[in-house]
């Protein structure tokens, strides 16, 4: 299930520096990016709006959702409408660790063991119902999404720039799942669901489907090195004192929330942060609102949680989880400081 490379990202190489763009070029090719997803996605605007936030934010993306209603798609269309490496990983119950990150073997002709990287090594990672491998390889996937590395027999190798993993699993009330600990969703920025379309959307897609799959016929609209430009104009987004501290008002509240077990951890209220600097660029500005946060916090917010009693669904799925609304209900309640709407 590897890759084709023969060898891993040496570890010494420092990343070259990389220029921001205009606001107009960045704006044109986020919307060329967009345009792209939906002739395979359709009537699913905000879904294919947050799926790019998060890639330009530099996260990891976890689409939950029943079967069929086209999770994978949009992961394959995010990952096709960018010129770079892609890797696609079935989980499965057999899935072994090793499958994931690689595995050293012996080179007779050189007497040595020879690393061969895994499909971890590219630079958009598309995992596939995540939820149905064991939990033992579900954690092969921790250091390399928060540390961008992979540690195998004593050594660490970088993983690509840029590297993000859009995964798909099914609610885990469905036959043969497991529920992704709280380690593993603490590391996705943010979770969506798909929903059903509406019957406008499903009737178009019998047409357009009649022919073959859209997906087919995706081309790149922008190169590895103009996301990587684009992930840079993001960075560069000013945030406000005052909006950094109603980000980290709603993270407290949270922990404080007697409806919850668990609250978010400092990790998420820095992933909301960077989502809230991706909205506002896609938005055409260089500063954070309130708006940007409130907009953001259920789905970079509500996977993390756990309720503090035991519902169906819970903190790992939609389902009948009630930390979505928890969450709205939390966002509501923080008064924003003052300050924070502008770029004072």
């Amino acid at each position: 299930m590897g890759m084709d490379a023969t060898e891993a990202p040496d570890r010494s190489a420092t990343k070259p520096e990389v220029e921001s763009l205009p606001a107009a070029e960045f704006l044109m090719d986020a919307r060329a990016v967009m345009a792209a997803i939906e002739t395979v996605i359709d009537g699913k605007r905000e879904a294919i709006e947050i799926a790019t936030t998060v890639l330009l934010a530099e996260g990891h993306l976890l689409v939950e959702d029943v079967p069929g209603v086209g999770k994978t798609m949009l992961a394959r269309a995010l990952a096709r409408s960018v010129d770079c490496t892609v890797s696609r990983i079935q989980f499965t119950p057999d899935l072994l660790p090793a499958d994931i990150t690689g595995v050293s073997v012996y080179n007779q002709a050189e007497r040595a063991f020879e690393f061969k990287p895994g499909p971890v090594f590219a630079n958009i990672v598309i995992g596939d119902e995540i939820n149905r491998a064991s939990p033992k390889t579900q954690s092969a996937l921790l250091e390399s999404m928060e540390e961008r590395q992979v540690s195998v027999d004593g050594r660490s190798y970088d993983l690509p720039d840029p590297f993000t993993v859009i995964a798909t699993q099914n609610p885990v009330e469905m036959e043969g799942t497991y529920a992704l600990p709280e380690a593993q969703r603490d590391r996705f920025m943010a979770r969506i669901s798909m929903g059903y379309p509406d019957p406008a959307n499903e009737v178009a897609m019998l047409r357009t489907r009649e022919s073959g799959s859209p997906i087919d016929r995706l081309r790149p609209v922008v190169t590895n090195e103009r996301l990587r430009q684009m992930m840079q104009t993001v960075r560069q987004v000013f945030v406000s004192p005052a909006v950094e501290q109603y980000a980290v008002a709603i993270a407290a509240a949270t922990r404080a929330d007697r409806e919850l077990r668990l609250g978010a951890s400092p990790r998420a209220t820095l992933q909301l942060v960077r989502a809230a600097k991706a909205r506002a660029a896609l938005d055409g500005r260089d500063f954070v609102l309130p708006d940007d946060i409130d907009a953001l916090a259920v789905a970079v917010l509500a996977h993390r949680l756990m309720p503090a009693r035991a519902t169906v669904g819970g903190g790992g799925s939609f389902g009948a989880g009630a930390t979505p609304d928890i969450t709205a209900r939390i966002v509501a309640a923080t008064p924003v400081p003052l300050g924070a709407a502008g770029t004072a």
